[in-house]
């Protein structure tokens, strides 16, 4: 592979929010009245959009229904942000300096918002390093639909072929496949291997060191 570009996932690739994210989502169902769901099943739907979150939990939900469950989980988020900044996972800044260092163009892509990618981004000191970040409210389509990825293609000018997409879930994988790019799954994330291989996964990774010598052979010993 001749790797230009490497677009993550973000929850449960380069942070691990699983903690944060189980705890906001069954607030809101205390909140709200509702049964509150346990940690697995809540962690099965990291990586959709928060309004398919909770229908997936609860498919009897209407779409207003689903909408302001959504809004209560933001107001919780924003309100508790500076508490609920996540840890990246063991060697992910260094894996992210070394591709910087070797002029690898690097994005996310991720179900959360905009406004709160750029906030952890900021927060973890990684502004200088991602070029973009596309969160669900800059598509009209979500994972496992490639249009967040063809947006990043188009705006960095990097074809498919040069392009890495990592990802903890089988949407990000079948995002990635879908946009005709290479795929690469962690498997310390939120799905099994065994999910992420059934997704159609090129590569898997127990580590993300193990990423460069994936995008930077030469450089497969640091």
């Amino acid at each position: 592979m001749n790797i230009r570009l490497v677009i993550f996932d973000f929850d449960g690739t380069m942070a691990d929010t699983r903690h944060n994210i189980v705890i906001t989502m069954q607030r809101v169902m205390r909140e709200l009245g509702m049964p509150v769901a346990d940690e697995e099943t809540c962690a099965s739907t990291i990586g959709l959009p928060l309004k398919d979150c909770f229908r997936k939990i609860f498919p009897e939900l209407t779409d207003d229904g689903a909408e302001h469950c959504a809004e209560t989980y933001r107001q919780i988020f924003f309100a508790n942000a500076k508490s609920l900044v996540p840890n990246m996972f063991p060697n992910v800044q260094e894996t992210i300096d070394l591709l910087h260092v070797h002029r690898i163009k690097m994005a996310i892509a991720s179900s959360r918002t905009s406004a709160s990618l750029l906030g952890f981004i900021r927060e973890m000191n990684l502004t200088d390093k991602i070029a973009m970040v596309v969160g669900s409210d800059e598509v009209s389509r979500h994972k496992p639909d490639p249009e967040p990825v063809n947006v990043i293609l188009s705006a960095l000018d990097v074809p498919a072929s040069e392009t890495l997409v990592v990802g903890d879930m089988p949407v990000d994988i079948l995002m990635g496949s879908a946009a005709g790019t290479h795929t690469c799954a962690v498997t310390y994330g939120n799905a099994s291997a065994e999910e992420l291989t059934a997704a159609g996964a090129d590569f898997l990774v127990d580590d993300m060191a193990k990423l460069v010598g994936l995008v930077l052979p030469d450089n497969r010993n640091h």
